[in-house]
């Protein structure tokens, strides 16, 4: 499996068998010439995650692949006339033998004032990758990758190192970094508070890596 991230919450994914790009959003660069693609996945309708001026001519350059979004974002994107399979947790889908756990359900509280939007995770076969979307939800599934969200208003740092805890992975890729002018800081904590037989890597924007 490979992965390159295309900045903030942004991931492509190539499996075997799939390429799949998760939350290609407005803080996110470089996704827009990606081609081949099997699906685009949405784990909420906030617009760093999703950019709906890019989100048309993406998947009109790649007319193969499979638009699936949260609950929220089926309503956001009811304008823009394009096909969309919405995904509710327990749902599970097959991309080219690529099988996908839908989890989660809703959004992490950023204030009380503040409604909670759905946000869904998505499993890649079995736990070979994880991408939570903004939520701390701990699937049941052995995470062997996780995209670990770095910063945001919805989250504090000690509540990253508990959850990063709960999962548990071989492997955590920081994520959600976009509104940070020094992603190190963050990542440098979680590196240190990690669990045994964890590693947290920071990729390079645009770079493959191998998972």
């Amino acid at each position: 499996m490979k992965l390159v991230r295309y900045g903030h919450s942004c991931v492509l994914v190539e499996t075997a068998q799939a390429r799949l790009l998760f939350d290609p959003g407005a803080f996110s660069t470089g996704f827009e010439s990606l081609r081949d693609l099997d699906a685009v996945l949405i784990t909420h309708q906030h617009y760093d995650h999703i950019d709906t001026e890019k989100l048309p001519a993406l998947l009109a350059a790649n007319p193969g692949a499979r638009l699936i979004v949260d609950p929220g974002t089926t309503k956001t994107i009811e304008n823009l006339d394009i096909p969309v399979t919405t995904a509710h947790p327990g749902d599970t889908f097959d991309l080219g033998g690529t099988r996908i756990d839908v989890v989660g359900g809703q959004h992490a509280t950023i204030h009380a004032d503040i409604p909670v939007i759905p946000n869904v995770g998505y499993v890649i076969d079995g736990g070979a990758f994880y991408h939570p979307g903004d939520a701390f939800f701990v699937p049941e599934h052995r995470i062997e990758v996780l995209a670990l969200p770095t910063a945001a208003p919805w989250l504090k740092a000690a509540e990253v190192v508990e959850y990063l805890r709960a999962v548990s992975p071989r492997l955590a890729i920081p994520v959600h970094d976009g509104m940070l002018a020094t992603p190190a800081v963050y990542i440098g904590l979680y590196t240190n508070l990690a669990p045994d037989g964890t590693e947290v890597r920071a990729t390079a924007h645009g770079k493959p890596v191998v998972l």
